[in-house]
């Protein structure tokens, strides 16, 4: 394990950590949490440097104030600026791809991402909660793929892919070619959220979640992230096997496997060190 770190500072997010879990606050309660230059800014640079940190094991997401994320800051002018009043490029489609680097950071970073859905989750705000692993709804929660009500497309931000993976071609069809929101009890329905509590548990509603990930190993939690990413999209079974066959021999060579064997052996609890 690396030495301890501190969360860093950021402006439109709060980093707040306790023990392995990070939790994230969106935290522009004015706008709504709305997404801007500056906010992509600081949730590329929090994700990007998460897939070589030790000390954090599981990303708790979630929103400042009466909404999760509205989505993009469409009533700032300015929003796609950055603070020197540039525009920043992201794969060669300014804005636009520079914003669509945080979801695949999202994906890409080894720690598993709860996100904790409270008022309007929309557009960006809405594949956000997409693009994390575990999604745990308020009663208040209500999500849309806004974009198409805004003269665009509904597939944007990783939505086109993410969606349909986790509710199925037919309601992601109804849900971005109308731009319509789904409820709380709808969304834990369809399998959209794992489960809908009252608005003022709902960051307690994360503990069960993060007690039982915590009790893993560090190796093989990321791994299990890594290999059902992978697996998603594999071309056959013998695909996915493989992926899982390379990532077991990982996991079966770390000190961490032995020690599991043992406590097994002893009847007790193991003591990961991440080694």
């Amino acid at each position: 394990m690396s030495a301890p770190t501190s969360p860093p500072d950021y402006e439109t997010i709060r980093i707040d950590r306790d023990g392995a879990v990070d939790w994230l606050t969106l935290n522009r309660p004015d706008a709504m949490n709305a997404i801007n230059a500056q906010m992509a800014t600081d949730l590329r640079d929090y994700f990007g440097g998460l897939h070589e940190n030790t000390d954090v094991r599981i990303v708790v997401m979630r929103g400042e104030g009466r909404a999760f994320c509205a989505g993009l800051d469409i009533r700032d002018p300015k929003a796609l600026l950055l603070a020197d009043g540039s525009q920043p490029v992201g794969r060669g489609w300014n804005f636009q791809g520079y914003l669509a680097e945080v979801y695949l950071l999202m994906r890409r970073c080894p720690q598993p991402i709860i996100s904790l859905v409270h008022g309007s989750a929309c557009g960006g705000g809405f594949a956000f909660v997409l693009a994390s692993d575990i999604r745990i709804a308020a009663e208040s929660a209500r999500m849309n793929a806004a974009f198409i009500r805004l003269g665009l497309s509904a597939c944007d931000m990783g939505t086109s892919y993410l969606l349909p993976r986790l509710v199925g071609t037919a309601l992601a069809s109804e849900l971005m070619l109308t731009g319509r929101f789904i409820d709380a009890q709808r969304a834990e329905r369809t399998g959209l959220v794992s489960e809908v509590v009252p608005d003022e548990k709902l960051a307690d509603a994360a503990r069960p979640y993060l007690d039982e990930m915590l009790t893993t190993s560090p190796i093989g939690l990321r791994l299990t992230k890594e290999g059902l990413s992978m697996a998603i999209d594999a071309t056959s079974l013998e695909a996915a096997m493989a992926i899982e066959n390379r990532n077991q021999i990982l996991a079966s060579s770390s000190e961490d496997f032995r020690e599991a064997i043992r406590a097994f052996g002893e009847k007790r609890k193991p003591v990961f060190t991440g080694r």
